[in-house]
C-alpha cells in the first residue's frame, strides 16, 4: 500500500494528549482542581470500547472534550485573578424539570423573558470563560462563534432543526456547564457509552452540582461586569429529575416547575432527537438497542423525582401539564408566578407575548418518527410509567 492509500489516523482518545492539548491551548501547565479526572477516564474508556465511533464521532467527542478542559482552565485563570467571584450570591433559582419534550424550554424561555430573569445563554454555555485577550459585554466574540457552532450543527444534521428550536443567543439547559465535570448525563445523548452512564449515575453527584454552582457565580459575575444581572436565576433540564437530593443540596431555596405530559409522547420523540445524534458519531446504531436506553433512562429519572417528593414532600414543586401550557401559555406562566409569589408586570407579559408568536411550533418542519422503530408501542410505554401517568397525567 502506498503512502496515498493509507488510513489517515484516528483522532486519539487517550487522557494524556487530551489533557496535554486542553493545556497547550488554554497556555496553562496543569489543573488546580483534579476532581474531574476519574469521570472522564470513564467516559473516554467507554468510548473507546463501546460507542463505535466513526472519524467524525472521534473527532467530535475529542474536541468536545478538549474544549470542556480549556474552559475548566481558563475558568481557573480568573478565579485566582477574580477570587471575588466566588462571593457572588446566587440566590434561590427557579428549576424547571421533566422529561424531554414536555414544554420546558418553552417555559424556560418565556420566564426568560423577564427581566429579573439571569438564564444560561447557549453561547454561554459552549464557552463560559471569555476568550483570552477579550472583553465581554455587546460585542463579545463568543457570541459569533455560538452562531457558527449551530450553524454546523444544523448542517451536519439538519432533522435537529424540526425537534428543537436552536438559538445560540437564547437561554438552554445548564446541563452543558455540569458537562464540564463530567458528571453528567449529556454523553448518552450523544453516543452509546452504556459503561460511563451505568458508572455515573452510581456516584455521588456532589462534585458535579458543587462546579456547576461555581460556573454560574463566574457566568454572573460576568453578567454583572456587563451590566444586566437579574435577581434570580431561571434554569431548565431534564437531568436534574434523577438527581433532586443533589439540586437542593446546592440550591437549598430553589423552587421546582414540574412539566407532565403521556410519555408515549415524549420517550419516541426522545428517542428521535437520540439517533440523529448518535448517527452522527458512529456508522453502528441499533435504533432498538437506542430505544431501550432511552425508555429505561427516563423511567428510572422519574422515578428517583417520585421518590424524593415522596420523602421530602412537594411544598417546593408546582406541577404543570403540557396540555395547559399549549392550550394557554401566558395562563399557565401566571400561575407559577402566583405561586412564586413574583410580579407579571405588562411589559414582561408583552415580551412573553411576542416570544410565543415569534416561536409558533408551525414555523418549524414536522418531526417525524415512528414509535416502530424504536421498539416500542404505546401500550407497553403506558405499563412501564403507569404508576407516574396515574399521579401526574390522568389525574
Amino acid at each position: 500500500m502506498t503512502s496515498q492509500q493509507q488510513t489517515p489516523p484516528q483522532p486519539a482518545l487517550d487522557e494524556a494528549s487530551i489533557i496535554a492539548e486542553a493545556l497547550s491551548t488554554a497556555g496553562s501547565e496543569r489543573f488546580e482542581d483534579e476532581s474531574f479526572r476519574e469521570p472522564l477516564r470513564v467516559l473516554l474508556d467507554s468510548l473507546e470500547r463501546e460507542a463505535k465511533l466513526n472519524a467524525t464521532g472521534r473527532y467530535s467527542m475529542r474536541t468536545r472534550i478538549v474544549e470542556q478542559l480549556v474552559n475548566r482552565s481558563r475558568l481557573e485563570r480568573q478565579l485566582r485573578e477574580h477570587p471575588e467571584i466566588l462571593d457572588e450570591e446566587l440566590g434561590d433559582p427557579v428549576v424547571i424539570v421533566g422529561l424531554a419534550r414536555t414544554g420546558t424550554t418553552m417555559l424556560h424561555r418565556l420566564l426568560a423573558c423577564d427581566p429579573d430573569a439571569n438564564s444560561v445563554a447557549w453561547w454561554e454555555n459552549r464557552n463560559p470563560a471569555p476568550f483570552p485577550g477579550d472583553q465581554w459585554g455587546k460585542d463579545d466574540p463568543r457570541i459569533p462563534e455560538a452562531h457558527r457552532q449551530v450553524k454546523a450543527i444544523l448542517e451536519a444534521v439538519p432533522e435537529l432543526a424540526a425537534i428543537h428550536p436552536w438559538d445560540p443567543e437564547g437561554p438552554d439547559e445548564e446541563i452543558l456547564l455540569l458537562e464540564h465535570s463530567f458528571y453528567s448525563t449529556t454523553p448518552p445523548s450523544l453516543a452509546n457509552v452504556p459503561s460511563y452512564d451505568q458508572w455515573v449515575k452510581k456516584q455521588d453527584q456532589t462534585p458535579g452540582y458543587r462546579y456547576l454552582v461555581v460556573m454560574l457565580k463566574f457566568l454572573q459575575w460576568q453578567k454583572r461586569r456587563a451590566g444586566h444581572v437579574g435577581k434570580r436565576w431561571v434554569l431548565k433540564t431534564p437531568h436534574h429529575l434523577g438527581f433532586m437530593e443533589y439540586l437542593f443540596a446546592a440550591f437549598p431555596g430553589a423552587r421546582v416547575i414540574q412539566t407532565h405530559r403521556d410519555p408515549a409522547q415524549t420517550i419516541p420523540s426522545v428517542a428521535s432527537m437520540y439517533f440523529s445524534l448518535w448517527r452522527l458519531a458512529s456508522d453502528h446504531v441499533d435504533p432498538l438497542l437506542l430505544g431501550k436506553f432511552c425508555k429505561s433512562h427516563y423511567r428510572g429519572a422519574l422515578e428517583r423525582c417520585m421518590r424524593y417528593r415522596e420523602t421530602n414532600g412537594d411544598e417546593r414543586f408546582i406541577d404543570v401539564d403540557f396540555r395547559a401550557v399549549l392550550r394557554d401559555p401566558l395562563k399557565e406562566v401566571r400561575r407559577i408566578y402566583d405561586w412564586l409569589g413574583f410580579e407579571l408586570g405588562p411589559a414582561t407579559e408583552a415580551e412573553m407575548r411576542y416570544w410565543i408568536e415569534e416561536n409558533r411550533r408551525d414555523k418549524r418542519a414536522a418531526h417525524e418518527y415512528t414509535l416502530e422503530q424504536f421498539g416500542y408501542s404505546e401500550e407497553d410505554i403506558r405499563s412501564e410509567f403507569a404508576e407516574y401517568l396515574r399521579r401526574y397525567v390522568e389525574a
